[in-house]
């Protein structure tokens, strides 16, 4: 019997492996499997290349096994096997990776697929197990050995026997405390859900004696106990099939089964990239959003695979957020993980898989617009304010990405339209995108400006979410037809003519509105005559860059940011009220104050604004209705 120290430098060092290098101590199962598939690659590897090994890849396996009384658990491998000289080298020495070395020995040869990289997977083990006993005996080799230790003391290795070459490693694990609870990881069904969470796509069959109630033979009623040995992992992940070999029901149920879901998705995106960076992708868009979608709960991200063992089980970076409604996975053996590989390192290839995700998602929807209309009318109820949001967001960043999956409900049309519908039905001479903003369509068509737009031939597109004047706002045009809100200033759809006429009104009754300004305590900019109502008495436009809306959207928002307005109030010349006006300023100047208060009473309601001065308002109504 060898007695030795770890040729790490400390123990400080063991312990930082063991208690800060791992997070989520279940993956400890994950790390044994993964040197045990290792293992088996390696020897699989040379009985393709020595013909004295008569090995087929249906020999392998890896088999797990837990004993309740004795706390232990056991993960056996038919893989290489190690000699003492390799189980001094690869776990006496931390951070020393026999699956690294041969990669590198073997790197300009195909068909290695191994997964180990630093050499401390090993030690994850630790987090559970207060002793560890590892026996191996290498293929061909006549000796087996012995390598044990409690993680503290050093190590030793003897020579011991084994029937069979390969591994076998046993956990002893540490006494139940307040905090954890060891024993957990001794139930087969914990050990069977961390198997299929991490491992269910090893390649090779992962093994557990279960023990299950089956009908006698012969009986009709009477059942027994039956112990069998049953492969827990899928071994071949849908998205490494062919693709020819895949039905649509079944990316739908591993859609259904794999995220919850009781629909199936409205599309599923394959791609399989060579490259800089090879990877192999699975994707679903959703036909309907989750319940948590547009809160904080919500967490985006794609299940991040390295040769079918699962990583991370959501990668954040490989979304944009304004694709953050896609799930699937991506499974690549080039991507950089850090020691622990529990997450990612920052470099290039993450960059690029990303970067070729997100062209693919934007494409798919591009083509579901063009090929299957109502299928991305539904998508986009669902999911289109969340486009709005990329647009918007990082200074209008992906605006350009963005811009063409976009919709908004047409007056004209009265059903969603992209932009680039809108601009194709443009009137001669039209070079403004004309939009109205409310709660709702119904709302948004009583608005007074609405139907004198609607009335000269114009396509109106209506905004009813929150985000979408900042949207269009962030845009500012659409090939090169500038978006205009009906509500403001930079309405111009009248004749040379009408303008000068309404000019020259406007100029002869300034007095009058300064008189009436004077009621309003400076709560508008300009009070004016308009021809852009018809029926409607009054309505508020707004100058520069705040609407009505957006003020509204502002500051009903939790914080203390508030915003107002420069607000006009117009009033329609063609209209009773405007001579009723005119009048009153000859006549009867206190009148004029009271109707002024009124109108704009009127205009702040037609708009959804509240009206301050209630009680001030209705007397004066009434006052009026009483003469």
């Amino acid at each position: 019997m060898k007695k030795k120290q770890f040729k790490a430098e400390s123990k400080k060092l063991l312990d930082l492996m063991i208690h800060s290098i791992y997070t989520n101590k279940e993956i400890f199962l994950r790390e044994l499997i993964s040197n045990a598939s290792d293992a088996i690659d390696k020897l699989y590897y040379c009985s393709l290349t020595d013909r004295k090994i008569k090995l087929k890849k249906e020999d392998f396996k890896i088999k797990i096994e837990s004993d309740k009384e004795n706390r232990t658990i056991t993960v056996i491998d038919n893989g290489i096997g190690m000699d003492e000289e390799e189980l001094e080298k690869n776990l006496g020495t931390i951070a020393q990776s026999g699956t690294e070395l041969f990669r590198l020995e073997n790197e300009k040869k195909k068909d290695i697929d191994v997964i180990g990289q630093f050499g401390v997977g090993f030690y994850s083990a630790f987090m559970v197990a207060k002793e560890i006993e590892v026996v191996s005996k290498k293929y061909g080799a006549d000796q087996a050995h012995l390598w044990k230790s409690n993680g503290t003391d050093g190590y030793i290795i003897e020579d011991t026997s084994y029937d069979c070459f390969g591994t076998k490693i046993t956990l002893y694990l540490k006494d139940d405390t307040e905090d954890e609870n060891y024993s957990d990881y001794l139930d087969s069904y914990k050990l069977e859900t961390i198997i299929k969470k991490y491992s269910d796509y090893i390649t090779y069959p992962i093994t557990m004696m279960k023990t299950s109630s089956k009908l006698k033979k012969g009986s009709k009623d009477e059942y027994e106990d039956v112990t069998e040995e049953e492969t827990l992992n899928s071994m071949i992940p849908i998205w490494k099939k062919n693709k020819k070999d895949v039905k649509e029901e079944d990316y739908n149920s591993f859609y259904t089964d794999t995220y919850h879901d009781y629909e199936n998705p409205a599309r599923i995106i394959t791609s399989s990239v060579e490259g800089r960076c090879s990877y192999k992708s699975l994707m679903f868009i959703p036909s309907h959003a989750p319940y948590d979608y547009y809160t904080k709960e919500y967490e985006k991200g794609l299940a991040l695979y390295s040769n079918g063992v699962l990583i991370m089980e959501k990668c954040d970076k490989l979304l944009p957020d304004y694709f953050s409604f896609v799930k699937g996975l991506v499974d690549s053996e080039d991507i950089s993980l850090n020691i622990s590989r529990e997450t990612l390192q920052e470099d290039y290839q993450i960059v690029l898989i990303a970067k070729s995700i997100e062209s693919k998602i934007k494409k798919e929807l591009e083509t579901m617009l063009k090929e299957e209309r109502e299928k991305y009318d539904e998508f986009f109820k669902n999911f289109g304010m969340q486009l709005k949001f990329g647009i918007y967001n990082d200074f209008g960043m992906h605006k350009d990405e963005l811009k063409d999956l976009i919709m908004f409900y047409s007056s004209t049309e009265e059903k969603l339209v992209t932009l680039k519908e809108y601009v194709s039905r443009l009137k001669e001479n039209q070079d403004k995108i004309f939009y109205a903003c409310g709660e709702s369509i119904a709302k948004i068509n009583t608005l007074p400006q609405v139907e004198s737009i609607k009335d000269k031939g114009y396509e109106i597109l209506y905004l009813t979410e929150y985000v979408d004047e900042f949207c269009l706002q962030v845009l500012s045009e659409y090939e090169g037809k500038k978006f205009v809100n009906i509500a403001s200033e930079d309405v111009d759809v009248d004749t040379e003519e009408e303008k000068k006429e309404l000019e020259e009104k406007n100029k002869n009754s300034a007095e009058m509105f300064k008189e009436m300004l004077a009621q309003l305590n400076q709560e508008v900019k300009e009070i004016r005559f308009t021809n852009k109502l018809k029926n409607h008495p009054v309505c508020l436009s707004t100058k520069g860059n705040v609407s009505v809306e957006m003020e509204k959207v502002i500051n009903a928002m939790p914080t203390d940011e508030k915003v107002t307005s420069e607000k006009v109030l117009e009033i329609n010349e063609n209209h009773p009220i405007s001579k009723k006006l005119e009048e009153l300023y000859k006549k009867d100047k206190e009148a004029l104050k009271t109707y002024t208060k009124i109108l704009y009473a009127e205009a702040r309601l037609i708009e959804g604004l509240p009206v301050d001065n209630q009680t001030e308002i209705t007397n004066l109504i009434c006052e009026l209705i009483a003469k």
